[in-house]
C-alpha cells in the first residue's frame, strides 16, 4: 500500500523515541499520582488503556496504509506476523 499524496508539504521529522519516553513518564506519573489520590480516581487511569489500545491500532492502519508489512509490525510488536494479522486484520481492513 502507498501513502496518498496529500498535497500538502512534508512534515518535519519528529522525535518519536523521545516523545515516548515522555509518554512513558506521564503515564507512570499519572499511576503515582493515582496511588495518593481517591480510589475514585483509579478509573481515570484504567480509562488511559482504551486510549492506549486505540492509539496502537491507529498506528497501525497509518502504518499498513504506508506500506509496513504484516511481518514488520509483528515484528515491532514483538510477536509473529500471523498474531498481528489475527489482532488488527479485521480491525485494518
Amino acid at each position: 500500500m502507498k501513502a496518498k499524496d496529500s498535497g500538502r508539504p512534508p512534515r518535519p521529522p519528529i522525535d518519536t523515541p523521545a516523545y515516548m519516553l515522555m509518554v512513558a513518564r506521564l503515564i507512570r506519573n499519572a499511576g503515582k499520582r493515582v496511588s495518593d489520590a481517591n480510589v475514585e480516581d483509579l478509573q481515570s487511569l484504567i480509562e488511559l488503556r482504551d486510549d492506549l489500545d486505540a492509539a496502537i491500532l491507529r498506528a497501525v492502519i497509518g502504518l499498513r496504509v504506508s506500506g509496513a508489512t504484516w511481518q514488520e509490525i509483528g515484528n515491532a510488536t514483538g510477536t509473529t506476523r500471523q498474531a498481528a494479522i489475527q489482532k488488527w486484520a479485521h480491525k485494518v481492513g
